[in-house]
């Protein structure tokens, strides 16, 4: 509803009962929240502020509204639509301005005059004329201009326009100072800037005020950004052009006197941001102009200057001052000040004091004045987005800035002198949208009103109490905020109350720490006393007299008493502290410096329990309680720790290590266990006495006391009596009871802890850890070696007594302790064997093996030889590892250990010396990335324990077990190919393999793989081309399988990846599926080597529902993706195919099949993963041979006979299909027996038939003819089926290896292109190209070059240069355009013509050109709604169409070389390369390799691809300049002519240069060098040329029978004979009318460059016609008869009976080849991952606002402008024509191709749906599957440019600048304006007339200024 309210046209005034109405809706509805405005499909312009009231006022599209401070709504005025039209002034009735209609009221200004309190109020509409409103109802008008001259129309009526004013108050009037840009029709006569009337009798009118006279307004379109005032001048700063005959733009800045109502004072001067752009937005602080610049050119960047308003006076003042009294010239003779706009005063020479005389100018000084000397200022700060606002607020002598950029951020910013720093950044509006100029701060300067186009903030400009606490506030850094200490909150200076003070008040840029406590005294202290505690708190503020701070323990206080920056409190009593938490000895409170309610610093406090410590640590009471961090004392004899001297009276403390003033303190003054007195080793069953040391026993002295020894047992605690012995005044022993131990141990040694009471209760202190160890003897001693080689210390023996055991010495009767031990046992020796050369370590397992090292030094032997012990593997009575000695080959014998003279140790097993010997290799290579599995062969290979293998420098990890006569690895990478030796280390001996050494290959490529497709069950037949694929070991196909649940159904269980094998065993296959780390199954094939270039795999099986990650070939250690081997194919997996039963009845029911008869199997899916010659069909032992499968139908042919079945199988044969791995089984097959011969009698059968004859005669002749037809069809259909599976093969096999050929081209170009470049053609002649197609060369003549025209000369240029200036005016160039399209005579291509001069001749002025087809176009969709919408821009008939068309061209270069040019230039070479491949006909242009059927050669011509050897150098004919000969080679065809050959080796040697420079095929020949002397010029005709029948054929290189490899040169060529298109050369290029581009769009003329264009009848020489492949007409067909062999007739017989159409299959070859470089080149054009070109989206967004404007809602016709504006009407062309683009020349086929690519693009432009029949051309078959896909880019494309963001008229221009000053090689334009004023010529009295009759072009005389350059170029006679 508010939606219906807000767009209600305005067609009669409101009544107040409406207005009131409105207003409710609008307050009641939920439009506003907190500091937001926003209403519902409102678009707001502008917003001020009213400053005595606070109020808001927004101006908007179509309303007006009132808002108080808190951004509620109060009222609303309703200011549009209303019928208007930009080119009518304002009128009252309707027939004066026809073309009206309702428009949109945008605001273009507001302004506020506080003195009358108005809002001043100005609209788009009504030619931009003003209104005045009250300020506290908007509804009410004031003031409204009921018939407004021209003199009121104050704003600019174009959107986009900018429009800046200020309201100047002067004593006893208010005047209005407006600044606009240039705008509309009917704005010519409006002034840059005018002072004018607030009050009066015509409001807003500038009569009798000053306005800034402008010579020419094309020529200084000042864009304004803002205006400002101080006390005394008023500022505007805009940019433009630096001077008329300048393009670059500049930022300005001028300045007017608040009291000059004339302005005298007006002067400007260049501001320069260093190394910026131009200025985006502008604020004038207090003496400061603040300004945002652009960031270079590219806009993305911004960047903050200030220029101190002292020096911009001063500037100004300068430029003044030079032109009142020096003439403009500075000291050094320069201009530095000048008279602009084109008026006729200059600076003069008045005397020296005229700046002071006359401050503000007067009627004699000059204006408006310009500056020439820019003032500079350094950037202050630089931002990633350019900003579009700047807004500025000096508050507590601090300078903040407020940036707002166009993504809709605000940035605030901390000025100082020389930089500035952003400390906050945040969102105010959507995303993408703008933030508006209009940056307003509110009265008090707390708050910031924000305005996009969609809402209005109210944000704070200081939000400081969002700071919690001082260390977030001071981190901010935001200068206007800081931390008031005794509010305890972040604050602005001035709500601070004591802020003046010292220490009141904290400022991050001052102050780096906030309040805070630097030190406590005490640190701590005990819970238990009540104390006080001294707070050191630096900068802490003063407080007045009956102020105070306070201390809170936690919710305890106390009060503080304050000495400097010290504080002192009271501790809390003990009864209000909390408990101490378990486990701990204090409690730790919260401690805060209180200011009443003001937590001023914090920190925490610590409370400790003496007491408590005790019971931290049971084994030492004493030394805890002394050693703590507290103050705290032990009482030795009572036991307590205690805090200060609390002992019992007449008992000595241990005083604590805090206390520093105490000799004897801290822990070593504790009474403590100092340690064992006794051995520590206590034995196990032995009575034995335990020992301490006591110290520190003077604290008992004179009290007498019991002691115990207590034992922690595991399980229990013992108590031993004990006594004390004092040895000293403060030392003694502890002499425990003597007590016998036998605890169950688990170990031979067990610690046991002990300590010592006084009393029971009363513990002494351990001084560490005190324990004694209980061992047992029989505990790991298992032998006698071992237990006599214990500690000697243990005395323990090995006892023989009953049961052998090591004991303690004493438990061992006498006579049964052994003195020696048992003789050495051998159990094991590993290895056995080992190499002659000795060196390998042998281990010897056993017992009673020697008691140390020194027993088996020398006490081992090897068969008989030394064997030396390493002593650091030595294992006391358990292991010997000894290295053997050499020995000879064979030894043989045990392992003998003889230990101390005594009989020696024989091992059971014998140890051999042997000799391995290494025999042979296999295989002898591999690849240089490694695992290929290498069998080394030999003997004794099992020689020694640690064997290891080595190819080279790198190991070959073996697979296990070595056996005797073969070791198995696995090679490892190789850096590079080459031969490496093979050995094996046996223990530390190595041996060669000499003979066969191991040689690295170059690892396998895989370059193709075929088929990509296969059913789930796999076993399908893979191709695998590439090289070196014979060097591979295993290789494998494999698929990597995701779903776990699958692996259960494969029933696959984790196996190891190399499981190890068994000698002598078979080699195992790799199996089929592994598990691996990652979770994944891997399942694999093993593949066979069919050669070096051949793989063939087949495919592994994948159940269903199990989801494959990856298909690779796996090449030993080489993995290679499936994708990458088939030229980025990846593997696809079909569901399994199903089959129907044969017969009907069910698959146990046997099909009756009759002898002769097809068989017909119905299915799904059975051709999606294999071909027909892959499937095998069997019925019992015999073949069915398939003929065709379709996707549900397999057709094969049975056996004549009934085969037998297979074992197993039944009676009957079964019918088994079997596709790869799958097997299906569909029942059995029954053949049907033929009819038996009659067992009657000959009479019987005779007479039986002839009376059966006259029955059924009629019968079975029908029947016969019935079958005999059936039977034909049936076989014709099954003959077509063939043919077509084999045709749809071949064409696919034949696309990929064309498309595998192609991408290696075109990685080749892509290198060379890298060098040499892309060869664009330079900005000059693609413009005249685009501009004049058709022409070649110049389009445009000098038209002074007779004799006698010197004089004029100059005559003429200056005429040239009034119409360049006359072309500026708006009025004159509309009235010269339609006046011009009105003339019946002037054509379409005079339209055309005139359109591309205007391109030249504004091509400087690109801004201006815009706005004039703009214009152009918004008469041209108001001439066509009344007619068809549909049918605009659909042709190119008028000169509006083709300036858009040149407007595309020149915007879309950059686009051009950025982006589409390289997809579009790889297509054009891809179409090259495609079409030089195969024959191409001379003489018809017909080719075999193309995409257009007209061009297709119909013929299978056989050719043989050659490569020449082309001499490059001096005297080689090559290019110039190479110093040396070198050979180039170049692809060529045997059936090429030679002019072809010529082509194509040109473009090899010339290879990367523009066609351009490169020299004409012409002008040089082709010469066949064969040894020194053997030099043959070759030539498409001459003696040698075959001539038969009339007919000429073209000589080729076949004709000539050059060989492949042949050497060719380029030589100058010496006559003029023997080239087919020499013609051309005479003949020129000649352009005409182009076709239409679609059958609605035509273009005026196509580019028509010179090409070699093919040659039908242009051969004929006296009768004798030319021919190089196929004749171009036929004979007749009786001579044909008569001249022809029988051999001849055959051929041609079984010509015609083949399918005619067959050839076509080349064309969808060659599609298929392309259509990579097709989908890239359209990806490019109508892709929007790159931004799109500003051009593109300025054009969409107009074309969408004439939409709007018009009422057209059919998004077809959107869609159809759309299209024929931009896709088809640029993007067409240059995909037609790409040297528009490129300097390349373009063949007749290459050009056929693309027009067929180019109506491809049309159709998929198109609305309408892509129809297709039988009927269609081939063409537009070809692209039918693409063409929707192609439809859905373009709709998506315009999609995504309207949801962009808008291009904004201020962007566009800023654009269409760059460019303007970018192209400065643009054609000269002197030509264009002779060549369009003899168009002008033409129509002169029709012109003249047209302009005298227009009343605005009367006031502005443009007939008259017209007839002055027509007297200056021809002398033409006027009335002047």
């Amino acid at each position: 509803m508010l939606t219906d309210f807000l767009q209600a046209p305005v067609m009669a005034p409101w009544s107040p009962f409406s207005l009131h109405l409105l207003l409710l809706f609008l307050l009641l509805l939920p439009l506003t929240r907190a500091h937001r405005f926003s209403v519902p499909n409102a678009s707001f312009n502008h917003l001020v502020l009213a400053p005595d009231q606070g109020k808001l006022y927004v101006g908007a599209v179509n309303h007006l509204f009132q808002l108080s401070p808190e951004l509620e709504m109060e009222s609303v005025a309703i200011t549009g639509p209303v019928i208007d039209s930009p080119d009518c002034v304002p009128f009252r009735d309707l027939a004066e301005c026809p073309q009206a209609q309702l428009t949109d009221n945008a605001n273009q200004l507001l302004l506020v005059s506080s003195r009358a309190q108005e809002l001043v109020a100005c609209g788009q509409v009504r030619q931009g004329v003003c209104e005045k409103r009250r300020l506290g109802d908007v509804t009410q008008v004031l003031y409204q201009a009921e018939d407004p001259g021209d003199g009121q129309f104050v704003a600019a009526n174009t959107l986009g326009v900018t429009t800046v004013g200020l309201v100047v108050p002067l004593p006893g009037r208010d005047l209005l100072l407006v600044a606009r840009g240039l705008a509309g029709k009917l704005s010519a006569g409006v002034p840059p800037l005018t002072v004018r009337q607030l009050a009066g009798p015509q409001p807003f009118s500038s009569e009798g005020l000053g306005r800034l006279v402008v010579g020419d307004f094309s020529d200084y379109n000042n864009s304004y950004v803002g205006a400002f005032s101080d006390a005394h001048s008023a500022y505007f700063v805009f940019r433009r052009r630096g001077a008329r005959a300048q393009t670059e733009y500049r930022s300005y800045v001028a300045r007017v006197c608040l009291g000059d109502v004339n302005l005298y004072s007006y002067v400007e001067v260049p501001l320069t941001c260093h190394g910026q752009g131009l200025i985006q937005a502008a604020f004038l602080a207090p003496d400061t102009l603040l300004g945002a610049f652009s960031a270079g050119t590219s806009q993305a960047q911004a960047a903050l200057c200030a220029f101190p308003l002292a020096d911009l006076d001063g500037s100004m003042e300068q430029a003044r001052r030079l032109c009142y009294t020096t003439g403009g010239q500075g000291p050094n003779g320069m201009e530095e000040a000048t008279v602009e706009y084109g008026v006729t005063s200059r600076c003069v020479t008045l005397p020296p004091d005229s700046p002071e005389s006359y401050p503000c100018g007067d009627e004699h000084t000059p204006s408006p004045i310009a500056g020439r000397q820019p003032l500079e200022a350094q950037p202050l700060l630089q931002l990633g987005q350019p900003i579009s606002a700047v807004a500025a607020l000096q508050t507590d002598g601090h300078t903040i800035a407020f940036l707002g950029d166009t993504e809709g951020q605000l940035h605030k910013v901390f000025l100082n002198s020389s930089h500035g720093q952003v400390y906050h950044s945040q969102q105010v509006g959507p995303p993408g949208s703008a933030i508006s100029p209009d940056l307003l701060v509110d009265n008090s300067g707390d708050y910031l009103y924000v305005l996009t186009a969609q809402q209005v903030d109210r944000i704070l400009v200081a939000a400081c109490p969002q700071f919690p606490n001082c260390t977030t506030c001071l981190q901010a850094r935001d200068p206007l905020c800081g931390w008031c200490i005794l509010q305890g909150r972040c604050t602005r200076r001035a709500e601070c109350g004591r802020a003046v003070q010292p220490n009141q008040w904290l400022w991050s840029y001052e102050d780096n720490h906030c309040l805070h406590i630097q030190s406590l005294l005490p640190a701590q202290h005990p819970r238990q006393e009540h104390g006080q505690i001294t707070l050191s708190v630096p900068g802490l503020p003063n407080l007045a007299m009956d102020e105070y701070f306070y201390c809170a323990f936690g919710d305890y206080n106390s009060l503080a008493q304050v000495e400097e920056h010290h504080v002192v409190c009271a501790t809390p009593p003990q009864d209000r502290m909390p408990p101490n938490p378990p486990g701990s000895d204090h409690v730790t409170l919260p401690l805060a410096l209180m200011f009443e309610d003001v937590v001023l610093a914090a920190t925490t406090f610590s409370f400790y329990d003496c007491s408590a410590i005790q019971a931290l640590e049971v084994a030492a009471p004493c030394r805890t309680c002394v050693s703590s961090l507290w103050r705290c004392h032990w009482c030795p004899q009572s036991s307590h720790c205690v805090y200060g001297e609390r002992c019992p009276e007449g008992e000595k403390a241990v005083y604590s290590a805090q206390e520093v003033d105490i000799l004897v303190r801290g822990p070593e003054a504790c009474p403590q266990v100092k340690g064992l007195a006794s051995p520590q080793l206590v034995p196990v069953g032995w009575e034995s006495h335990v020992t301490l040391h006591i110290e520190n026993l003077h604290y008992f002295r004179g009290l007498p006391a019991l002691y115990y020894c207590w034992l922690e047992l595991p399980g229990k605690l013992r108590k031993l009596p004990a006594f004390l012995e004092e040895t000293s005044r403060n030392s003694g022993l502890i002499h425990c009871q003597a007590q016998q131990f036998h605890p169950s141990m688990s170990q031979w040694e067990l610690p046991v802890p002990i300590y010592v009471t006084r009393g029971e209760i009363q513990r002494l202190d351990n001084t560490g850890d005190l324990h004694v160890t209980l061992y047992d003897c029989a505990m790991g001693h298992p032998d006698c070696s071992h237990c006599q080689a214990a500690n000697g210390s243990l005395s323990c023996l090995w006892c023989g007594d009953g049961q052998p055991a090591c004991r303690y010495g004493p438990l061992c009767p006498p006579g049964a302790v052994e003195q020696l031990c048992p003789i050495p046992s051998i159990d094991v020796i590993e290895p056995l064997t080992g190499p002659p050369e000795g060196g390998l370590a042998i281990t010897i397992l056993g017992s009673n093996l020697g008691q140390a090292f020194n027993d088996v030094r020398n006490a081992v032997t090897v068969a008989g030889q030394p064997c030396n012990p390493d002593p650091s593997l030595y294992r006391i009575s358990a292991r010997i590892v000894c290295v053997t000695s050499p020995a000879p080959n064979g030894t043989s014998g045990p392992v003998q250990v003889a230990i101390k003279s005594r009989p020696p140790g024989i091992s059971a097993q014998h140890f051999t010396y042997q000799d391995p010997v290494l025999l042979s290799l296999n295989p002898q290579w591999g690849p240089q990335a490694g695992g290929t599995q290498l069998t080394i062969h030999g003997q004794y290979l099992q020689t020694g324990g640690n064997v290891s293998a080595f190819v080279g420098d790198q190991p070959c990890p073996i697979q296990e077990p070595v056996c005797p006569e073969a070791i198995i690895c696995h090679t490892m990478p190789q850096m590079e190919p080459g031969e490496a030796v093979v050995f094996v280390v046996f223990g530390h001996v190595e041996r060669k393999l000499l003979t066969t050494p191991f040689r690295y290959t170059a690892n396998p490529q895989l370059v193709e793989a075929e088929p990509s497709v296969s059913f789930r069950g796999g076993g399908r037949v893979i191709r695998v081309r590439g090289t070196g694929l014979d060097v591979v070991w295993q290789p494998l196909l494999s698929v990597w399988l995701e779903d776990e649940f699958q692996v259960k159904a494969l029933g696959v269980q984790a196996q190891d990846v190399n499981p190890r094998r068994s000698c002598g065993a078979p080699a195992a296959d790799p199996q089929a599926c592994i598990h691996l780390e990652s979770g994944l199954l891997q399942c694999s094939t093993l593949c066979s080597v069919n050669s070096s270039s051949l793989l063939l795999c087949h495919s592994p099986a994948v159940p269903d529902g199990a989801l494959p990650k990856r298909v690779f070939f796996a090449l030993d250690n080489m993995q290679v993706d499936f994708a990458s081997a088939s030229g980025g194919q990846g593997f696809l997996y079909q569901p399994n195919p199903r089959l129907a039963p044969l017969s009907h009845e069910g698959i146990t029911h046997p099909y009756r099949l009759k002898p002769g008869h097809v068989l017909d199997v119905e299915g799904e899916g059975l051709n999606l993963g294999i071909s027909k010659e892959e499937v095998q069909v069997h019925i019992g032992d015999g073949k069915c041979l398939v003929k065709t499968l379709t996707l549900t139908h397999l057709y094969c042919e049975p056996p004549q006979q009934a085969p037998q079945p297979t074992n197993g199988s039944g009676t009957l044969p079964q019918f088994v299909v079997q596709m790869g791995n799958v097997r299906l089984a569909l029942g059995p097959v029954q053949y049907e027996a033929e009819p038996m011969i009659s067992t009657f009698p000959v009479e019987a059968q005779v007479g039986l038939g002839m009376g059966a004859a006259m029955l059924i005669a009629a019968v079975l002749l029908l029947t016969l003819m019935y079958r005999h037809k059936s039977k034909q069809a049936l076989r014709d259909y099954q003959k077509v089926l063939v043919q077509l599976e084999n045709l749809e093969t071949g064409v696919g096999d034949q696309c990929r290896k064309e498309f595998t050929d192609l991408m290696t081209e075109m990685t080749d170009l892509t290198s060379d292109l890298e060098a040499s470049g892309i060869p664009f053609l330079d900005y000059r002649t693609y413009a005249e190209r685009a501009f004049f197609p058709g022409h070649v060369g110049c389009p445009l003549q000098p038209g002074l070059e007779g004799p006698g025209e010197e004089g004029r000369r100059v005559t003429v240029c200056q005429g040239l240069t009034q119409l360049s200036n006359l072309l500026n005016s708006k009025l004159f160039l509309l009235t010269l355009i339609h006046t011009l399209e009105e003339q019946p005579s002037f054509s379409q291509r005079d339209r055309c013509h005139v359109a591309s001069l205007l391109s030249l001749a504004l091509h400087s002025k690109l801004e201006y050109l815009t706005d004039i087809m703009r214009t152009l176009l918004g008469d041209l969709a108001a001439h066509y709604v009344h007619k068809n919408p549909k049918l605009m821009l659909r042709r190119t008939e008028t000169m509006v169409e083709k300036l858009l068309t040149n407007w595309l061209s020149i915007c879309l270069y950059a686009f051009l070389k950025e982006v589409a040019g390289e997809p579009l230039y790889m297509l054009f070479r891809a179409i090259k390369y495609q079409v030089d491949k195969g024959p191409v006909d001379a003489v018809t242009g017909k080719a075999k390799r193309t995409l257009n059927d007209s061009h297709l050669l119909r013929e299978d011509v056989e050719f043989r691809p050659l490569t020449l050897m082309a001499l490059v150098g001096p005297g080689a004919g090559g290019a110039a300049g190479n110093s040396e000969v070198h050979r180039v080679p170049a692809r060529v065809l045997d059936t090429d002519t030679i002019t072809q050959v010529k082509e194509k080796v040109l473009d090899q040697i010339y290879k990367g240069t523009p066609f351009s420079q490169r020299p004409s095929v012409h002008s040089l020949d082709l010469e066949w060098r064969s040894g020194l002397a053997g030099h043959l010029t070759l030539s498409d005709e001459d003696l040698t040329s075959v001539t038969q029948n009339h007919w000429k054929r073209l000589n080729t290189l076949q004709h000539y029978k050059v060989p492949d490899g042949a050497t060719v040169v380029l030589i100058p060529q010496l006559h003029n004979g023997g080239t087919v298109s020499q013609s051309l050369e005479q003949t020129g290029c000649h352009s005409g009318e182009s076709e239409s581009l679609s059958p609605d769009l035509s273009i005026c003329q196509e580019p028509q460059l010179c090409s070699d264009t093919p040659m039908l009848e242009d051969g004929e020489e006296g009768g004798v016609r030319l021919w190089h492949l196929v004749k171009a007409t036929e004979e007749t067909e009786g001579a044909k008869v008569r001249r022809s062999s029988l051999r001849e007739r055959e051929r041609e017989r079984a010509r015609a009976k083949a399918i005619p159409e067959i050839y076509l299959t080349r064309l969808l070859s060659m599609k298929g080849t392309l259509q990579k470089f097709v989908d890239d080149t359209f990806q490019a054009i109508l892709s929007m991952n790159r931004p799109v070109p500003i051009a593109v989206k300025y054009l969409f967004d107009f074309l969408d606002e004439l939409a709007e404007k018009h009422g057209i809602e059919d998004p077809e016709t959107l869609h159809i402008w759309k299209t024929n504006s931009l896709l088809l009407r640029f993007w067409v062309n240059a995909l037609k024509n790409p040297q528009l683009i490129f300097d390349v020349r373009v063949s007749d086929n290459e050009d056929a191709i693309l027009a067929v690519i180019a109506q491809t693009f049309i159709d998929s432009c198109m609305v309408s749906e892509h129809k297709v029949g039988r009927d269609s051309p081939v063409n537009k078959l070809l692209y039918a599957r693409e063409i929707p896909r192609y439809k859905q880019m373009v709709e998506k494309y315009y999609a995504d440019i309207r949801q962009s963001s808008p291009a904004s008229y201020q962007e566009m221009n800023s654009a269409l600048a760059e460019l303007s000053g970018n192209y400065t090689s643009a054609p000269n334009c002197l030509e264009a304006l002779r060549e369009l004023y003899n168009h002008i010529h033409r129509y002169y009295d029709q012109i003249i007339s047209a302009l005298e009759e227009d009343p605005v072009a009367q006031k502005m005389q443009l007939a008259c200024r017209l007839q002055q350059v027509a007297a200056l170029v021809e002398y033409k006679v006027t009335d002047l």
